[in-house]
């Protein structure tokens, strides 16, 4: 039920009673799940009347018969798709005659490249044996394209990650003062009587230096003629030592819930002058600090820190100037507008930063937050006193930098628009210091502080488009087939619009790769996507888009302009928001249904 429905309802309560010796009927008898078919010309889906539609945005767009149908053109994945200008006319012609109306073309893509020429930025000339003309700029032939076809084109740019591990190319890669540093922890045990000592995970190896934890009396090495052994009961206090020679004669079996902690050398040495029968041991972490790319396994994306002047300065004289060079409608920022993760940037720089930010000197990083490690090795954390601080002043740094993103492009051109890709699954962002909510935002995550609620970026963007990559359109559907209902299209786009609160444009994102030979779940899944939002985004061209053609040509039959080619209808959405919040008219609550990981990393 929409907002005016909630209103129509609410004005029946002040008619007068009929009275009647019938017995009453219940306030009413509507069903829960309707048919929806926001795109007409397909065959329609059940929706959640209850909790979808709500919102100024959702109803104006209706009533407006205003739809965004994106396709978005992955850099890397599609060289050979746009390597040359007969390519680009073909392929744009080809978006349009199936029906979308907007172009998102990704320019630069993790590896920090770019497929334009730049005087900022190294040029992608190859992928994977895939090749662009260090000579062509696709995005020339892609502007007038799109222009010819009457298409909106927006160029997707990823802030904040400058290199791909999986190849090691990107200037982030030579700038290493700008990579992010993680805090990355050491595990460490610590005896009652002594203090902390490298601890080799995971079970059952040795390294040097480091003390092993054994779970099998068998496994203890038995050839270190200094080898120190410490059993240790399942109270997890130490019971008694074997060392040197005894070693090469074995341990006896452990009783149950029993386990050995051995050394050698200066690890042995640790532990047998630390030993003292009835002491207990203890897990522990110690900090390191390492840049991003001595830790290559956390992810593909060389992400830089940015809370690094530089590095902004850096992104923003980007922006600028694609926008002043090319003839484009906006900037959307893909899903590395954010911190590296939790972990992420524990630099100097960054201490240095937060700690004028709070007005002390700080235990770093404990006063922030601890790794923990429990006796199952599961790492947890331990908040400190300015964890609250912490995350809430990540995301006012990115909220800020959005600020001076979206100034920098009006220098340039006033109508240029700004928008942002990420998850929908909002409860993950915090860690990545993303709030792409409301700052009116009033919804049960435990996260949203006061301090947190007022980074909220949706205000500054003229759209936002979230991953709702699931394979299940409706929570009608999810229950038919016995998952969770978060675990679809409907549930991840209705949160998202839910959140952003008729402060921009709300747009769900599919997967094509979530419905490779299934074309009637594609069909659903863009009635789902257009029912619970303003709009649908495809990602992505390269995942065996053709033979999808055909499906979008009948899902789009009827030609749509997208919300964001009426910057006056936004406008006048934020207005009725306004007024509506000035009377004090409250919605219902927020309705969270947890959806599954993944945030792009």
């Amino acid at each position: 039920m929409g907002l005016f429905s909630v209103l129509a309802v609410l004005s029946t309560l002040t008619q007068p009673q009929v009275q009647t010796t019938s017995k009453p009927r219940p306030f009413y008898l509507e069903p829960r799940f309707e048919l929806a078919s926001p795109l007409p010309t397909i065959p329609g889906v059940m929706i959640d009347t209850v909790a979808n539609g709500y919102g100024l945005a959702q109803q104006i767009a209706k009533a407006n018969q205003l739809q965004a149908r994106i396709m978005w053109i992955d850099a890397t994945a599609n060289i050979d798709r746009y390597n040359t200008e007969e390519k680009i006319i073909y392929l744009v012609h080809q978006i349009k005659a199936v029906g979308f109306n907007t172009i998102v073309f990704d320019i630069k893509p993790i590896s920090g490249q770019v497929v334009y020429k730049s005087v900022y930025a190294p040029k992608l000339v190859e992928w994977r044996g895939n090749t662009l003309p260090k000579d062509f700029d696709p995005l020339t032939v892609m502007c007038r394209a799109a222009k010819n076809e009457n298409l909106s084109l927006f160029v997707s740019m990823n802030a904040f990650s400058e290199g791909h591990r999986m190849f090691q190319v990107g200037p982030g890669y030579e700038k290493k003062d700008w990579q992010t540093v993680l805090y990355s922890p050491k595990p460490a045990i610590r005896l009652d009587s002594g203090p902390p000592i490298d601890l080799t995970v995971p079970f059952d190896k040795v390294e040097p230096g480091s003390v092993s934890i054994f779970t099998s009396a068998d496994k203890v090495p038995k050839t270190d003629l200094d080898g120190f052994a410490v059993i240790v009961n399942k109270q997890f206090k130490m019971e008694s030592t074997v060392e040197g020679t005894a070693l090469s004669d074995g341990i006896k079996p452990l009783a149950k819930g029993s386990i050995v902690l051995y050394g050698a050398a200066t690890a042995g040495a640790f532990l047998k002058a630390n030993f003292r029968p009835n002491d207990s041991i203890h897990f522990d972490t110690k900090p390191v600090y390492v840049p991003i790319s001595e830790r290559p396994e956390e992810q593909y994306p060389l992400m830089v820190n940015p809370n690094n002047p530089d590095v902004q300065k850096y992104e923003i004289s980007i922006a600028q100037e694609v926008v002043r060079n090319y003839d484009v409608n906006g900037i959307i920022y893909d899903d590395r507008l954010r911190y590296g993760g939790i972990n992420a940037d524990f630099s100097e720089l960054t201490r240095a930063k937060f700690e004028e930010h709070v007005g002390k000197k700080l235990n770093w990083p404990d006063d922030v937050f601890k790794f923990t490690l429990s006796h199952s090795l599961t790492r947890g954390m331990k908040p400190g006193p300015y964890y609250d601080a912490w995350m809430a002043w990540r995301a006012e740094v990115l909220h800020d930098y959005l600020i001076s993103v979206r100034h920098a492009l009006k220098e340039v051109r006033s109508n240029l628009q700004l928008g942002v890709y990420a998850g929908s699954w909002y409860g993950e962002y915090p860690a990545l210091g993303n709030n792409y909510a409301s700052p009116s935002t009033d919804a049960g995550f435990w996260f949203l502080s006061r301090a947190y609620r007022k980074t909220g970026n949706a205000p500054l963007l003229d759209f936002l488009i979230t991953g709702c990559y699931y394979p299940t359109p409706t929570i009608y559907d999810t229950m038919i087939r016995g998952l969770g209902i978060g675990n679809c299209v409907e549930s991840a786009a209705m949160l998202t619009n839910r959140l952003v609160r008729d402060e921009c444009w709300t747009y769900a994102g599919i997967a094509l790769s979530d419905y490779k030979d299934n074309p009637e779940g594609l069909l659903n899944g863009l009635q789902a996507a257009c029912a619970s939002s303003q709009g649908v985004m495809v990602f992505d061209l390269s995942h065996d888009v053709e033979p999808m053609w055909p499906y979008f040509a009948r899902a789009f039959a009827q030609p749509r302009r997208a919300p964001h080619s009426s910057p006056s209808t936004l406008a006048d959405v934020r207005r009725r928001r306004q007024l509506l919040d000035r009377q004090g008219l409250k919605e219902p609550p927020v309705i969270i249904t947890a959806g599954s990981s993944g945030t792009g990393q």
